[in-house]
């Protein structure tokens, strides 16, 4: 096979900067789940519950996989409402390692903000 025509089979390569964080607005119910009570003692009950994520894909493609069931975190799946882009837009893209470390950070942030969080891993 020729150099050139190997070339145009292989994938074309993603941009280096194509991964996202992303907020996921839950249904106030996951705040009576012993689990996410015990890891938001802090919690506002006025501020919203959320799921903090992150993706290779685009937050609206994420969500919707999440709501579908394709490798879901479950407290999306069932208690998912809609993404909260005032949160998260303005990060985003990014390098993978830079959302691997916002993810963790912007879910600690909300936390000490208040806000009952989930995921952020």
């Amino acid at each position: 096979m020729k150099r050139r025509t190997l070339r145009q089979l292989r994938p074309k390569r993603q941009p280096e900067n194509h991964h996202s964080v992303y907020v996921v607005l839950l249904d106030p119910a996951v705040g009576k789940i012993r689990t996410v009570r015990a890891a938001n003692p802090d919690r506002k009950r006025k501020l919203p519950c959320v799921y903090v994520g992150m993706t290779g894909l685009t937050p609206e493609e994420r969500f919707g996989n999440h709501k579908a069931g394709n490798k879901a975190a479950s407290v999306v799946t069932r208690y998912g409402l809609r993404l909260l882009p005032e949160l998260f837009a303005h990060l985003n893209p990014m390098p993978f390692e830079a959302a691997a470390r916002m993810e963790v950070d912007l879910a600690e942030d909300l936390r000490r903000t208040g806000y009952t969080v989930t995921g952020g891993h």
